[in-house]
């Protein structure tokens, strides 16, 4: 096992095994052999039960670059598109690499592009920690320093699906027919209205009709006075744009 999440008394502290953790609630020598489900103890007798990393908690341990994909917008992604094991995935704005892990986790293979080469260091990093840096689970994340717009004439094979979450997707979704087998999606993510507008037309423009969502979500309260919407929180995330090749 990689790292692990400790969770207890309502914290969580990602670890590798053999680290120690320090915290006002004791310390504790994280076992090279630890496996989800043990119950470890700090010197306090806080107890820690050890966790196997999943897609939320990527989510929320991955070294931060700029604001990540949320999980509900990449869930619609994973739905609208029917992505799975074995599919080609062509990634643009790889940023924190939430998106891209999610793919690779799934099964598929993604070759993703960031054109901040820091943001790419750190992506290469937290792929790692998810396990999808190399081809040992199924699906596995390239992360590449570039702009996809100059790698085109580089890339050797066609996609099963084209995921964009950078400004130029609609100079990128204007190449989509000849980087997409039979068959495949385009999925982009737009925070702006205008960008979405854009990246549509384009879409209509080469042949592709697009269905377009904006993704709010509204949490819930439920305590003893009664249930009612959160007030807290963001509902609104952006614009997601789906197409057929």
């Amino acid at each position: 096992m990689t790292a692990v999440l400790l969770v207890g008394e309502g914290r969580e502290y990602l670890r590798e095994p053999g680290e120690t953790l320090e915290t006002d609630l004791g310390v504790l020598d994280v076992p090279t052999d630890a496996s989800a489900g043990d119950v470890l103890e700090t010197h306090l007798g806080t107890e820690f039960e050890v966790r196997e990393l999943r897609g939320p908690d990527l989510f929320n341990h991955f070294e931060r670059t700029g604001a990540p994909m949320l999980p509900r917008d990449i869930g619609l992604l994973m739905g609208h598109t029917g992505v799975a094991a074995g599919d080609r995935v062509l990634d643009a704005g790889t940023g924190t690499g939430v998106l891209a892990a999610a793919l690779g986790r799934a099964g598929a293979s993604v070759v993703t592009y960031e054109q901040d080469s820091e943001f790419a260091a750190v992506a290469r990093e937290n792929m790692t920690l998810a396990g999808v840096e190399e081809e040992t689970t199924g699906g596995s994340v390239d992360v590449r320093t570039g702009d996809v717009l100059d790698e085109l004439g580089e890339l050797d094979r066609r996609f099963d699906l084209l995921t964009l979450d950078t400004a130029d997707a609609p100079a990128v979704v204007e190449h989509a027919p000849d980087l997409l087998v039979p068959g495949g999606f385009v999925a982009v993510y737009s925070p702006f209205v205008e960008s979405m507008r854009e990246t549509v037309e384009t879409l209509d423009s080469v042949g592709m009709d697009a269905d377009t969502y904006e993704t709010i979500q509204r949490e819930m309260d439920v305590d003893e006075r009664g249930t009612r919407p959160s007030t807290a929180g963001v509902g609104h995330t952006g614009y997601l744009i789906f197409a057929r090749k």
